[in-house]
C-alpha cells in the first residue's frame, strides 16, 4: 500500500519475483477493502500518505483483521513515528531507500509470524484435547481434588499459582487451565525463568527498544506482548531478582508493559499463570521472594501432588506413557502385572517424569515384547514399605531435642539428593541435574543457598 504509483509498483514486482501473492491499493480506504474480502497475511504500507496516513490505515486495519502483520515503510527521519506504530501493533517497519534483501528479510519474518499465529487458531482444538483434563492422568482422591479445583479456576481470569515439586507436571496443569478458559483461542506462551540468564530475562519477557543494550540492533516485543489476550506461564518464578520482581509486578498490578529503554507503556491483556518447585512461602520469609509480588500470584493456588502421595495412578500413568512410546516404536511393548506391582512399590523422587523416563527406557531397551520387573531399574532407599513410608532414612530427633521445621527437613534431603547425585557423576553438572529433574541453573543456585559451592566451579 503506497499512495506513489512508482514505489507500489516497483516493490509488488519485486515480492512478486520471490513468489508472493501481491495485491495493490493506492490509498486506506481502498486498502482496508482489500483486507476485508480476502486473506491478506501482510499489509506493507507507507506511513506518510494522504488523505489516510500509515497509523490510522494500521488502527483500522487492525481492526478489520486482528492477526494482519504490517510493516511500515517510512523515511529516516520518521523513525519515531514507526517505533509509535509498532507500539499499536505493527509487526515491523523498514527505511527508506531500503535494499532488497533487507525488505525480503522483513517480510520473510513477517509472514512467518502469520503462519505461526495462524496456526494457534487452527489448532486451537487440537492443543484443548492434548493439553485438557485429559492430560491428567490419574483417578486418586489428590487428582480429582486437583481437576475440579483447575475446572473451576479456568473459567475466571484470576491469577494461578501452581506449586508441586520438579517431576510432577505443573506446566500440564498450566495449559489445563488455559485449555478450559475463555481464552483457549489465544497464545499460551511459556517461559523458564531458570533457562534464561538473569540479563535476558528482562528482555525476553517485556522486549526491547533498538540500542537499549548491545546486541539490540531491532525493536522487539516480549513474550507478555505475544501472549496478549492469552495466557502466559512463567515457571520456576521463584529463581528470579528482586528487581525483576518489581517490574512483574508493575505489570501485574497496571496491565501494561514497558520494553527495555522505553519510557511509553503498552497495555496488554493477559492472564499470568506462574509455578515454582520451591516453598514459596518460605522464600517470602527468607526475603528472597518479594511478598506484595506473592501475593498477586496466588489468587488462586492449585498444588500437584507427587507422585508418592498417589501410587494408585501409578498403574494409569505407566499404560499412558507406554502408549505414547509404542506409538513411535516398530516393536510395541506391554506390561505385565508383576512390572506394575514392581513400579507400584517405589516412591519415585523424580515423580510423574522418572516414571515417564523409566517406561521410555524399558520401552527401547527390552527384549521381549512383555516388560517385567527387571527392565525397570530402580534407585536404591526409594522403596516403600508395608505400611506406605519412604524407605529411606527420615530425619529424626534425639530424645529431649526440638525437631526440625518442615522447611530444614526439605533442605536436609535437597543436600542428601545433590551430594549423592554428584557423588554418581562427580561435576558433570548437567547429569546431576538430569538426575534430580531440574535445570542446570536451579542446581547450581540450590547448591549456593545449601552452601555447597566447594564441590562446584568457582
Amino acid at each position: 500500500m503506497d499512495d506513489q504509483r512508482n514505489m507500489r509498483a516497483t516493490t509488488a514486482l519485486l515480492l512478486r519475483s520471490e513468489g508472493y501473492d501481491v495485491l495493490e491499493a493506492a490509498a486506506g480506504e481502498e486498502a482496508l477493502g482489500v483486507l476485508s474480502g480476502s486473506g491478506v497475511d501482510l499489509l506493507l504500507t507507507d506511513l506518510k500518505m494522504e488523505p489516510m496516513d500509515g497509523l490510522t490505515l494500521l488502527k483500522r486495519a487492525l481492526e478489520v483483521a486482528p492477526r494482519l502483520q504490517i510493516i511500515m515503510m517510512t523515511a529516516f527521519g520518521s523513525i519515531e513515528s514507526a517505533v509509535e506504530a509498532m507500539r499499536l501493533g505493527a509487526y515491523d517497519y523498514v527505511t527508506k531507500p531500503f535494499k532488497e534483501g533487507e525488505l525480503r528479510y522483513r517480510v520473510e519474518r513477517a509472514l512467518e509470524r502469520a503462519r505461526l499465529l495462524s496456526q494457534v487458531g487452527l489448532f486451537a482444538d487440537e492443543f484443548n484435547e492434548r493439553h485438557g483434563l485429559s492430560a491428567l492422568v490419574g483417578s486418586s482422591p489428590a487428582m480429582r481434588e486437583l481437576t475440579s479445583r483447575l475446572q473451576r479456576v479456568a473459567q475466571s481470569d484470576a491469577t494461578v499459582l501452581v506449586q508441586g515439586e520438579s517431576g510432577t507436571g505443573k506446566e500440564l496443569v498450566a495449559r489445563a487451565v488455559h485449555a478450559h478458559s475463555r481464552r483457549k483461542n489465544k497464545p499460551y506462551v511459556p517461559v523458564n525463568c531458570a533457562a534464561i540468564s538473569e540479563t535476558l530475562l528482562e528482555s525476553e519477557l517485556f522486549g526491547h527498544a533498538k540500542g537499549a543494550f548491545t546486541g539490540a540492533v531491532r525493536t522487539r516485543k516480549g513474550l507478555v506482548e505475544e501472549a496478549d489476550g492469552g495466557t502466559l506461564f512463567i515457571d520456576e518464578v521463584t529463581e528470579t531478582t528482586p528487581a525483576f520482581q518489581s517490574k512483574l509486578l508493575r505489570t501485574l498490578q497496571d496491565g501494561e508493559v514497558r520494553r527495555v529503554g522505553e519510557s511509553t507503556a503498552v497495555r496488554v491483556d493477559v492472564r499470568i499463570v506462574a509455578a515454582t518447585n520451591r516453598d514459596i512461602e518460605l522464600e517470602v520469609r527468607e526475603k528472597r521472594f518479594r511478598q506484595d509480588l506473592y501475593y498477586r500470584l496466588n489468587v488462586v493456588t492449585l498444588r500437584v501432588p507427587p507422585l508418592r502421595e498417589r501410587l494408585e495412578d501409578v498403574p494409569a500413568l505407566a499404560m499412558h506413557f507406554l502408549k505414547r512410546a509404542n506409538a513411535r516404536s516398530p516393536s510395541p511393548r506391554r506390561l505385565s502385572e508383576a512390572a506394575v506391582e514392581h513400579l507400584k512399590g517405589y516412591s519415585f523422587p523424580g515423580n510423574v517424569r522418572e516414571l515417564e523416563n523409566l517406561v521410555e527406557q524399558a520401552a527401547a531397551l527390552a527384549e521381549t515384547e512383555e516388560l517385567q520387573p527387571e527392565d525397570f531399574p530402580l534407585r536404591p532407599n526409594a522403596r516403600v514399605d508395608a505400611i506406605g513410608s519412604l524407605g529411606a532414612p527420615p530425619l529424626s530427633a534425639t530424645p529431649g531435642s526440638r525437631r526440625p521445621t518442615l522447611a530444614e527437613a526439605v533442605e536436609e534431603a535437597e543436600r542428601r539428593a545433590i551430594v549423592q547425585a554428584l557423588e554418581t557423576h562427580g561435576m558433570d553438572l548437567s547429569s546431576v541435574a538430569e538426575e534430580l529433574g531440574v535445570s542446570s541453573t536451579t542446581l547450581w543456585r540450590k547448591m549456593k543457598r545449601l552452601n555447597l559451592r566447594s564441590l562446584g566451579p568457582e
